[in-house]
């Protein structure tokens, strides 16, 4: 039983010339990193042949194709295979027997679409070693391709984990312009940007080689120019990449690759003085080690193997061994000499590849698949050919597309696509420091299996970085914004690309690259570098604060020089000084500026609900009392001086002492609005977190505004009234008319208040609280100075004016 394999095994090498125009040199050169999968394939028949538990008396055969990268060539060479002529002739076979069982090939889309293509007319069994392409799991246009390769869809999650975790988010995307490059970058580009990593830059690079040539300098250019110290390249092993480095005697140190096995561009740069791609990392996908690959590759050379013209011209090339022009030979007294493992590195590689690796378990899927159809003997025909297993090979594929085992390495195997798992990855680092070292080491893996936060781990003492890094490089638009900013978007870029903004008043950001500022909950405030809440001290008009202890002290002052004004008010109560203008309503309008400046020890204090209560409804009755008494007074005086005729009206008004109704009557409508104001918004304990940094007031909320502007303006009304009452008598003719100076209190009074209003609501907190108990004690200090000291100073002063006599001889001089 024979395995064809179509292998790749030549590539398109460049070279520049010093001197002259450029040229490129694009003549084919067997590949031995290609190869491999030659070796790999010789090696896996070899091993089962030895193998007794498989496949018993029956031994397995291979030859080996050479897959172009030219569809025509590609063609030529697979109907020659079917035919078994030189003359293209479809559907016609001049072999005899028929014992090639299936077909191996890779490692592109194009090679494998185009086998399939040609191979799926008849059913014939092709297993494909590339990466794993979705499109070839079309069981019409494809209904017998069977794909070795690992889904790996997984590998964008891993790379921009890898950006993540670095906190990497200005990057360059370096890409070939093919199908299955493309569908990458259509997954990549989605999942950076769920992450906040931004394409700094894109070069697409185009797959004609001449296209190439001309725009080499462009992409030059681009990477050079762009900040971005991370680039992640990607391409197959055949892409246009390897041309477009290998034209530049020298790339960018400082830079950071992110690549994936599929790649061997570093092949290109060894003549490099200084290695560009020294810290490279990595995505390989994970597979378990065929232990004996590495033995098996030092044995293999022209003498083992005089059939193998590819190795023949491999030892031509490296080892200067002639070449039989007819056999395509090595001479005898060369071909045992030299080793694949004495190439350098970016020559061969001795450990196996992921295509390699891929070929391996091929060759074992078909062999399997063999050894189940002896054992159940499915094909009868077998019988009849004295053992020998003879049927179409078409007849492989029920048994092909389920077949499960597990490979020497240690790795389950099937070719269902439907139960193919993501490939776990390991993250290899490049070394190549000093130059020519090429050595990979293993400082990671990347899971999509295990739970968020667990799949990515990386053992980063272990990386060496690029030429020029000694720590973690950094890659990114803008500075990361520290503990108290915020980012600011720069118009019209990427949102990597930002300024760092301070948070505003009463918000923090305790990360880097915050997007937002978190506001400080209401009892809390922002520390002076805005990175965390501070809790609030509360605080209100307190006793102990200097503020409150001034105006108790003064309100305390002022109620006891009204009380020793009333004291001596009583004392000399008959004395025309006191006796002219009405004790009553004097002694009334002691007690009411009493309570006055007694009433404003209420908004001192820790509020609570009684104080809050009393504070305004304490205020706007005593103060009506106080006012209503003025006008009282203010009306006896215009009374007494205006009766000229006995027994007129007015007399009788003076007689039943009418004005003093003034009092109860003003009260009682104050009283009435005050009763409206508890009964529908009564003030209440509020606090106040905004006024003062770093405290909260506890503080009287009025409740309903309109009901304590409505006493305020009955206030106002009332005095406004006396003040012009009192201004029209100011003139009357009297010893002791007290006209002017009621005129003049009520003045002092109203521009208090007047005052008090825009200054009210110019201040916040305690300053506010303390501004209106300074309107109470100013305008009430205002109505007990200009009314009753100058009275106290002729009674305790000039008691020789206070006389009936000086009262007479004052009149008659007049």
């Amino acid at each position: 039983m024979v395995i064809s394999a179509f292998l790749p095994l030549y590539t398109y090498r460049t070279s520049l010339h010093s001197k002259g125009p450029e040229r490129t040199d694009i003549s084919p050169r067997i590949s031995p990193h290609k190869y491999q999968f030659a070796i790999a394939l010789n090696f896996a028949i070899e091993e089962i042949n030895r193998n007794p538990l498989l496949l018993p008396n029956v031994s397995l055969g291979y030859g080996i194709y050479t897959a172009w990268p030219h569809d025509q060539a590609t063609s030529f060479n697979i109907i020659l295979w079917l035919t078994g002529e030189d003359k293209l002739i479809p559907n016609y076979t001049c072999r005899t027997e028929e014992k090639s069982m299936a077909a191996i090939t890779g490692t592109t889309w194009d090679i494998s679409s185009l086998f399939g293509t040609f191979l799926g007319l008849y059913k014939y069994p092709l297993l494909t070693f590339g990466p794993f392409e979705p499109k070839l799991n079309d069981p019409v246009k494809f209904p017998s391709l069977y794909q070795m390769g690992i889904k790996d869809s997984s590998l964008t999650l891993g790379v921009v984990s890898l950006m993540v975790h670095f906190r990497w988010n200005w990057v360059g995307l370096v890409i070939s312009e093919e199908d299955k490059v493309v569908q990458f970058l259509s997954e990549l580009i989605p999942e950076m940007e769920r992450n906040r990593v931004c394409v700094a830059f894109k070069a697409m690079v185009p797959i004609n080689y001449l296209v190439l040539m001309r725009d080499s300098g462009v992409y030059y250019r681009q990477i050079v120019m762009n900040s971005a110290k991370i680039i992640i390249i990607y391409g197959d092993t055949d892409s246009s990449l390897c041309v477009l480095f290998s034209r530049w005697e020298y790339v960018f140190p400082w830079r950071i690759w992110v690549s994936t096995s599929q790649w061997e561009a570093v092949t290109a740069m060894r003549l490099f003085i200084l290695d560009s791609f020294h810290g490279t990392l990595i995505f390989s996908q994970h597979h378990g080690e065929i232990s004996t690959f590495k033995d098996f590759v030092k044995t293999v050379t022209p003498s083992k193997y005089p059939e193998d013209i590819f190795l023949a011209r491999l030892w031509k090339i490296y080892f200067n061994c002639a070449l039989s022009d007819i056999s395509c030979k090595v001479e005898e007294n060369c071909s045992s000499s030299g080793s694949l493992e004495w190439l350098p590195w970016y020559h061969y590689d001795t450990a196996m590849s992921d295509g390699s690796y891929h070929v391996y378990n091929a060759v074992y899927a078909v062999a399997h698949t063999l050894h189940k159809m002896l054992m159940k003997q499915v094909n009868m025909q077998a019988k009849k050919n004295e053992g020998r297993m003879e049927f179409p090979p078409w007849k492989m594929n029920p048994i092909l597309k389920n077949i499960k085992f597990t490979n020497s390495g240690g790795d389950p195997v099937t070719l269902n696509p439907s139960e193919k798992l993501n490939a776990d990855y390991d993250i290899l680092n490049f070394w190549n420091f000093p130059q020519g070292l090429g050595y990979k080491v293993k400082i990671g893996t990347y899971s999509s299996y295990l739970p968020p936060g667990q799949q990515l781990s990386l053992l980063e003492d272990r990386i060496e970085w690029s030429t020029g890094y000694r720590e973690i490089p950094i890659s990114v638009c803008s500075e990361s914004c520290g503990p108290g900013f915020r980012k600011s978007l720069q118009e019209g870029k990427a949102v990597c690309c930002f300024d760092c903004s301070l948070c505003p008043t009463n918000e923090i950001s305790n990360g880097t690259d915050m997007d937002q500022c978190m506001k400080c909950p209401d009892d809390q405030y922002a520390s002076t570098k805005q990175t965390h809440c501070l809790q609030r001290s509360v605080t209100f008009l307190a006793y102990e604060n200097p503020l409150g202890i001034t105006l108790a002290i003064m309100a305390l002052c002022l109620c006891t020089l009204t009380g020793l004004v009333l004291v001596v008010f009583v004392k000399h109560q008959n004395t025309p000084v006191v006796k002219a203008n009405n004790r009553t309503l004097s002694y009334i309008l002691l007690i009411s500026l009493t309570f006055c400046f007694l009433c404003s020890l209420l908004f001192i204090g820790q509020p609570n609900t009684a104080t809050c209560i009393l504070q305004q409804i304490t205020f706007g009755v005593v103060f009506t009392v106080a006012v209503s008494t003025v006008l009282a007074k203010t009306i006896t005086v215009v009374l007494a001086f205006k009766i000229t005729t006995p027994g007129r009206m007015m007399t009788g008004l003076l007689k039943s002492g009418a004005p003093k109704c003034t009092i109860p009557i003003c009260t009682i409508i104050q009283i009435i609005i005050c009763g409206i104001w508890l009964g529908t918004s009564p003030p209440y304990v509020d606090t106040d977190a905004h006024s003062e940094h770093g405290q909260i007031i506890i503080l009287c909320n009025k409740g309903s505004v309109t009901a304590f502007y409505c006493v305020l303006g009955y206030l106002w009304a009332l005095s406004i009234g006396s003040f012009t009452v009192a201004f029209l008598a100011r003139n009357l003719p009297d010893t002791f008319n007290e006209a002017k100076y009621l005129t003049f209190s009520m003045l002092v009074f109203c521009s208090v208040w007047v005052t008090f209003l825009p200054v009210y609501h110019s201040t916040k907190g305690n300053i506010m609280v303390a501004v209106e108990v300074f309107s109470i004690l100013a305008s009430s200090a205002g109505l007990l100075c200009c009314i009753f000291i100058p009275k106290c100073y002729i009674i305790l002063m000039r008691p020789d004016k206070n006389s009936l006599k000086v009262m007479r001889d004052r009149v008659h001089w007049k």
